[in-house]
């Protein structure tokens, strides 16, 4: 289980690099922009993809949570600076979770439940996976397809993007 653990912290470390590119291409003067009514804003969606390790790992040394006592509805940063604080502040939040992690914690059983019936329950290690790293990388891409719609070059996450080529 410790290889488990140690597996995630270096995915997690490698990955603000990657999430860290792409916040940085997030113009300040854009952030109120939706790309539709239902959507969030770019500003809420870069604060919540800079926010999810710190928040989801914050949720999952609880027991179980239910998810009706939770809000949401992201808050809209102010600036920049703010999305990159919450940033480095989350990673850090996850690093020092995941580098005291035991292999008890990692395979305790967390449950997902909703007004006292549960959703789901899982090893706490298999909920990291799903809702910590599998959820940030869905928003992650998101926020890329927002950059792409407002016509800023798309950083290389994985391998090419249409802007740049790491192999060129």
């Amino acid at each position: 289980m410790k290889q488990v653990i140690d597996s995630m912290l270096n995915e997690l470390r490698e990955e603000a690099s990657t999430t860290k590119r792409v916040l940085d291409r997030v113009p300040e003067h854009k952030l109120g922009w939706q790309p539709h009514a239902k959507s969030m804003s770019l500003g809420q969606l870069a604060l919540h993809v800079a926010s999810i390790p710190g928040n989801l790992t914050k949720l999952v040394q609880l027991d179980e949570f239910d998810a009706s006592q939770a809000n949401f509805q992201p808050p809209a940063p102010g600036n920049l600076k703010e999305i990159r604080s919450a940033l480095e502040e989350s990673v850090r939040t996850a690093e020092t979770y995941l580098a005291g992690m035991t292999e008890r914690d990692a395979t305790a059983n967390w449950r997902l439940t909703l007004r006292g019936n549960e959703v789901f329950g899982k090893p706490r290690s298999a909920v990291l996976r799903s809702i910590l790293f599998n959820h940030w990388y869905h928003h992650r891409g998101q926020l890329s397809v927002y950059l792409r719609l407002l016509e800023i070059p798309v950083p290389v996450i994985y391998g090419r993007s249409a802007d740049e080529d790491p192999f060129a």
